[in-house]
């Protein structure tokens, strides 16, 4: 497969008005949302009629930013800045997750919000892309003052969100936790119960269940359906992970139970490594019991850039975006990289790695388990009926190989990227949908 060449940056607009645009639209605009619209013109020349509407994908729908202020259990008020973006709702509802991450910048929410766009169209579930976040770091903060920081952000966003119009999820330091204080809040608002809200609930609160595994799941069955395709034997492949968390950790433990080795892991806390393989079932017990990998007896611990050197055959970055860049490209050894992190490789990267002829399986088809099984869950609420653990991950392995099979055949077809197919098939799904809506008035 080779990579299209990238367009010339927004041709539709005149280079003397460059300079005039406004950040988010700038070619040369810093930051996550560059990167998105990069690969926005990357797939720009295979859209056909569509293309007419192409700008859509370049502008979100709606962008908020909102103050969120609480009281700290010294009494004092601290003020932190929240973001809820929504970048495309033709094909339904937003949909995406909300981090509490002290780097949180708008830049990084809209083009999550537009890899969601991208995510959900690709497995052709019917939501739209949306994201949000705090600027904070939850770890300097009581359960109490998160708790406040949760609700005050879910008030100031009440106004966009609604089982209809707008689904936040768990994301980067979110968990069924947050989300139940959301749910609530929302429900309370409204003066009613209204569990489809959010996704990624506890059970108890209408949650679903295999949600928490979705994401590694999904990672580890794109994994698979792209080795069989290379005729790469999972058994005995060396697998490397960063980020250990819920899509690291579970995508590690189900690569192991394949039969794979995972030779080094890296997350916030430290980088270890093991050639004869890490004991994974062990090493998730120690994560569960410290929260990083930090400490664990059963590797030796390396310099973290060290771990972008690793001998392996499958590397899985798993933790934050741009992890992956012109600087480390050159030094990976993997012959299949799998996105489960959102945005983990800059398109400069991207490059590289395809002209040394790593696969890589993107983001925006390799991590959308999670999004998938936030569908079942959001079609069990309104339904008041659930699934049993055995059928939501039947019906998500059934989705995740379809889509992928899909992305696979545009790109043998057009003799492009995995990315560059995975955004194609989206992006006439989402200009399809444009298309066919018209504008209003």
């Amino acid at each position: 497969m080779t990579a299209a060449p990238p367009a010339t940056p927004h041709a539709s607009t005149p280079a003397a008005l460059t300079q005039a645009l406004p950040s988010y639209l700038n070619p040369e605009a810093l930051g996550p949302w560059g990167t998105y619209l990069q690969q926005v013109d990357r797939v720009a020349p295979y859209l056909g009629p569509l293309g007419r509407w192409v700008d859509t994908l370049k502008r979100p729908k709606r962008t908020l930013i909102v103050d969120v202020p609480i009281h700290l259990d010294d009494g004092s008020v601290a003020h932190f800045e929240g973001y809820r973006v929504q970048h495309n709702t033709s094909r339904g509802p937003g949909k995406g997750g909300v981090r509490f991450h002290q780097d949180v910048t708008l830049s990084e929410v809209m083009a999550l919000s537009a890899w969601m766009s991208i995510k959900n169209a690709a497995v052709n579930v019917p939501y739209g892309g949306a994201k949000g976040g705090i600027r904070v770091d939850p770890r300097q903060l009581s359960r109490g003052e998160l708790e406040r920081v949760t609700r005050r952000y879910t008030s100031e966003i009440g106004i966009i969100i609604g089982p209809t119009k707008d689904i936040p999820a768990p994301d980067v330091n979110t968990n069924e936790q947050v989300m139940a204080w959301m749910m609530d809040t929302y429900s309370m608002n409204e003066g009613a119960t209204a569990t489809g809200v959010v996704t990624g609930k506890p059970v108890d609160l209408g949650g679903s269940l295999g949600r928490r595994e979705a994401t590694g799941r999904g990672v580890f069955t794109v994994g698979q359906e792209a080795a069989r395709r290379i005729g790469m034997e999972i058994a005995g492949a060396r697998v490397a992970v960063q980020g250990f968390g819920n899509v690291g950790g579970v995508a590690g433990k189900l690569f192991a139970e394949a039969g794979a080795r995972v030779v080094a892991v890296q997350d916030h806390g430290g980088t270890l490594y093991r050639e004869a393989g890490l004991d994974v079932p062990a090493l998730l017990a120690h994560v569960g019991r410290t929260g990083s990998v930090a400490g664990f007896a059963g590797g030796e611990v390396i310099a973290p850039d060290s771990f972008w050197d690793v001998p392996c055959d499958i590397l899985i970055p798993a933790a934050l975006e741009g992890q992956i860049h012109e600087r480390n490209a050159g030094r990976i050894q993997a012959r299949m990289v799998i996105e489960g992190a959102n945005g983990p490789t800059t398109p400069q990267a991207d490059d590289i790695l395809h002209d040394r002829g790593v696969l890589v399986l993107p983001d925006v088809i390799a991590n959308a388990g999670g999004v998938t099984v936030s569908y079942f869950e959001w079609v069990q609420d309104f339904s008041s009926f659930f699934w049993s653990e055995a059928e939501i991950n039947e019906r998500l392995v059934k989705i995740m190989r379809e889509a992928f099979s899909a992305v696979w055949q545009v790109a043998e077809e057009n003799r492009v990227s995995l990315r560059t197919a995975t955004f194609i098939v989206a992006c006439k799904r989402i200009l399809h949908a444009r298309d066919l809506r018209g504008l209003y008035p």
